[in-house]
């Protein structure tokens, strides 16, 4: 896969680790870090960047804010899907509503589909 990577994205992703969101912090400090499998933020897929990425499960986690559903954010988030569905990835969504106000849910779901 990495093949496929757009280098130039690189230097944008590690500034997106360094400057998540605080839903992105709770989510990876409060679940996502303790796993016993490898997840990866902010990880350079072709010519996206995927919010969480696990290898071993083939699953990237987004996490989407208020942009996601507006109309260009829709279609893009569309392509970005197909793109992953295509590389043989899962993709599950998850609004920053869904992890301030259902974390446990959030998190269940999550432990279900890996």
């Amino acid at each position: 896969m990495n093949k496929t990577n757009n280098p130039t994205l690189k230097p944008y992703a590690q500034k997106l680790r360094r400057e998540m969101t605080k839903e992105e912090r709770h989510l990876w400090y409060d679940f996502l870090k303790g796993l016993p499998v490898t997840f990866n933020r902010q990880k350079v897929i072709g010519n996206y960047i995927a919010d969480f990425y696990c290898a071993s499960s083939k699953l990237i986690i987004e996490l989407d804010g208020s942009q996601h559903y507006k109309e260009k954010g829709i279609e893009s988030d569309k392509k970005r899907d197909e793109y992953f569905n295509y590389l043989g990835l899962v993709v599950l969504r998850y609004s920053n509503e869904d992890v301030n106000h259902n974390f446990d849910g959030v998190c269940e779901d999550i432990l279900k589909r890996l």
